[in-house]
């Protein structure tokens, strides 16, 4: 099954879609990647759901990719006399230490490091950025906040701290247990929640070792001040807009997501565009004119996936919402526009082989226009350098691989397909002709640029490109 697309999507499984069949219809409609959030899924249902995917992917005989999300730390207020109070605007409101129930004047934070890490002038959101809170004194186990937009505060809403770093690791107890049952289930990317800081994902990769791929959700204002830092060591970035308008000013997030974008494409790291893109087909069979050019803008600026959270997960519509942004992106790749917006925003290859080998083949398919490159790659590095440069020719990874082959799902333009290693270097053209016509990419007397490692098997050895016509013995192999 070949898609009309370079735009890979996302779409979060839930009450809506947590059975076989509608995964299936799903995975038909469009959808590239199954998201398991590990917020709502109990651990021990993990390698149910993982194995409800899988029979999927053999179904289809498509790789699948799974993207395990970790919730993160959950930082809220305690419980007040009553359930309840309602703070007044300008009035002192005191977060402390004390475990006795809150009132209008003071309530529990059960965090003593933010307490310890508040600061004069820093600005405390309560429940979503519905109460916001100004930090007037700090003193040992208590801070005293003027209230700047009030209303009611309730027992344990949640509380966000756009202008604090605080000294508290991206993984709790609960995410570090999940994350051993993620990767003992076979999942291929892990998302990691709440990063401010590059420690956070390298805390992730070390307990990983390989067995799957760390995303960095960007939701803190934190983490946008060390993003070149943070994009180094990760393997891919969510563009997390909720949490991020929830911490800074919604004018704010539309340039952030370009920054983002940019910045993964520069470094060549996968990017996920996500949260509320098609909202109201939570409840509604069509989405609005707004959340269409939404999913748009994300597809113009070359993201390699935009994602549905609750839309597929516990929405009406799961499977509309999924076959509606599989129209979007294929209508916005066909505009005569799209492609001279996407490579306006190309990086400069890196100066290693590698970089100039994948820049070199998307120069060759340009120049002779053709349909496909093939990349046969073992760790996936060679399929992702030749995505970064966003070629108008689709990108067929041939890997023994078969992680590798679900991994590079969820990259832009990338056509993923598990098979035996090339013997030598006729082998290795011949098939993937074979393999070019089989899926559909090219026909008898289209040329196809094949792009390896020599020698064969080896790792991030990109360093050949050849072109190989496709002839009738290709097709009949096919």
């Amino acid at each position: 099954m070949r898609r009309a697309r370079r735009t890979k999507i996302l779409a979060t499984l839930g009450p809506a879609s947590e059975n076989p069949e509608m995964i299936a219809k799903l995975f038909e409609a469009g959808a590239d990647v199954f998201r398991l959030n590990m917020s709502h899924l109990p651990r021990e249902k993990l390698k149910e759901r993982v194995a409800m995917i899988r029979s999927v992917e053999a179904k289809f005989k498509r790789p699948i990719a799974i993207l395990a999300d970790l919730q993160g730390p959950k930082l809220r207020v305690g419980a007040f006399e009553g359930d309840g109070a309602m703070l007044v605007q300008g009035q002192s409101f005191t977060l402390d230490a004390d475990t006795t129930p809150g009132t209008a004047k003071r309530v529990h934070l059960p965090h003593p490091e933010i307490l310890s890490s508040l600061e004069p002038g820093h600005t405390v959101l309560i429940d979503d950025g519905k109460l916001r809170l100004r930090v007037k004194s700090v003193k040992q186990g208590s801070a005293t906040t003027s209230v700047e937009v009030a209303g009611k505060i309730s027992n344990r809403k949640g509380v966000s701290l756009p202008d604090t770093t605080i000294p508290v690791a991206a993984m709790t107890d609960k995410d570090r247990s999940d994350l051993e049952a993620a990767l003992d289930a076979g999942v291929d990317w892990i998302a990691l929640s709440f990063v401010q800081r590059p420690e956070d994902v390298a805390e992730v990769k070390k307990v990983a070792r390989g067995r799957a791929l760390v995303m960095a959700k960007l939701e803190k204002p934190q983490a946008i001040t060390r993003l070149d830092e943070i994009m180094e060591i990760s393997d891919a970035v969510m563009v997390a807009r909720g949490d991020l308008g929830v911490e800074m000013p919604l004018e704010k997030v539309p340039g952030i997501q370009k920054r983002i974008v940019r910045t993964a494409r520069r470094y060549g790291k996968p990017v996920v565009v996500a949260t509320q893109m098609l909202e109201s087909m939570i409840t509604s069979p069509v989405p609005t004119r707004a959340e269409v050019s939404d999913v748009a803008t994300a597809v113009y600026d070359g993201a390699d996936a935009v994602m549905l959270s609750a839309e597929s997960a516990s929405g009406q519509y799961p499977i509309d919402a999924v076959a509606t942004m599989n129209r979007i992106a294929e209508e916005v790749e066909q505009d005569q526009n799209y492609w001279s917006i996407v490579r306006t925003l190309n990086a400069e290859p890196e100066a290693t082989g590698s970089d100039a080998i994948a820049a070199a083949s998307h120069q060759i398919a340009d120049t002779l226009n053709l349909k496909t490159v093939a990349a046969w790659t073992f760790s996936g590095s060679t399929a992702f350098r030749i995505a970064r440069e966003r070629p108008n020719s689709t990108v067929i990874a041939l890997t023994p691989s078969i992680d590798t082959a679900r991994r590079l799902a969820l990259v832009w333009g990338v056509h993923s397909i598990r098979t035996k290693d090339a013997s030598d270097i006729d082998d290795m053209a011949s098939r993937a002709c074979k393999f070019a016509v089989r899926e559909g990419f090219s026909t008898v007397g289209d040329r196809v640029i094949i792009v390896a490692g020599m020698p064969f098997g080896t790792p991030g050895a990109t360093n050949m490109v050849r072109i190989a016509f496709v002839s009738q013995d290709h097709a009949a192999q096919a």
